[in-house]
């Protein structure tokens, strides 16, 4: 039975934070600071959207849908969880995981400075030169990390792909997918939610970016 599992906000949200990564790394690379920065801002706003989103959203977008405590995940492990769409136990610790890091990489970003201090993130003059510097550092850092953050998911989505026959890129292509008899499918968030997220994630970050 094909059954709906992702929305489309959530789709779009996934494929520009990709796209918006290897640009982030691409600019990164090659000290293009003024686009770099200009991407900062797009990745910002699509992290505070999807956290609205994970409030406000589609059934399976939302937090509260996919986020499990330990237990759950052990007998997700052991092949007792119940049948569910979206994000598996496992995967949901992916997801939080990898929103955590795009998240410090991007709050980092904001106090960072870049080696002659000509050219700053737009909340360094709040800090001191050599705690921006140490901000770069570690935004750089948290970088890498999320990189490899990345090829685990990758990996994983690999894994799933070839040994237990579950593709898992398909759905957030289309939104549907194969499911069994009795599983509720995507309830959709009526479509004035995706403007007061888009809303709400555009003021918080124009306001950030403005350096309060």
């Amino acid at each position: 039975m094909r059954i709906k599992v992702w929305d489309l906000p959530t789709r779009l949200f996934h494929w520009l934070l990709v796209v918006l990564i290897a640009a982030a790394w691409w600019t990164g690379e090659n000290e293009d600071l003024t686009w770099h920065y200009r991407i900062g801002m797009a990745v910002l706003m699509l992290v505070l959207f999807r956290l609205v989103w994970g409030i406000i959203g589609g059934s399976t977008a939302r937090f509260a849908h996919f986020v499990k405590g330990p237990r759950t995940i052990a007998s997700y492990l052991r092949g007792n969880a119940p049948k569910a769409v979206g994000h598996n136990p496992l995967g949901a610790l992916s997801v939080l995981v990898l929103l955590g890091l795009v998240s410090l990489v991007v709050a980092l970003g904001l106090f960072a400075t870049d080696d002659d201090g000509l050219d700053p993130g737009p909340l360094s003059h709040l800090i001191s030169y050599e705690a921006a510097e140490q901000a770069t550092e570690l935004h750089e850092v948290a970088f890498d990390v999320l990189l490899v953050m990345v090829a685990v998911h990758v990996a994983a989505i690999a894994y799933y792909l070839l040994f237990r026959r579950d593709n898992l890129i398909g759905p957030m292509v289309t939104g549907s997918r194969d499911g069994p008899e009795g599983v509720e499918p995507l309830r959709p968030a009526p479509a004035w939610r995706t403007g007061l997220a888009i809303v709400l994630a555009t003021l918080i970050a124009w306001w950030i970016w403005s350096g309060f």
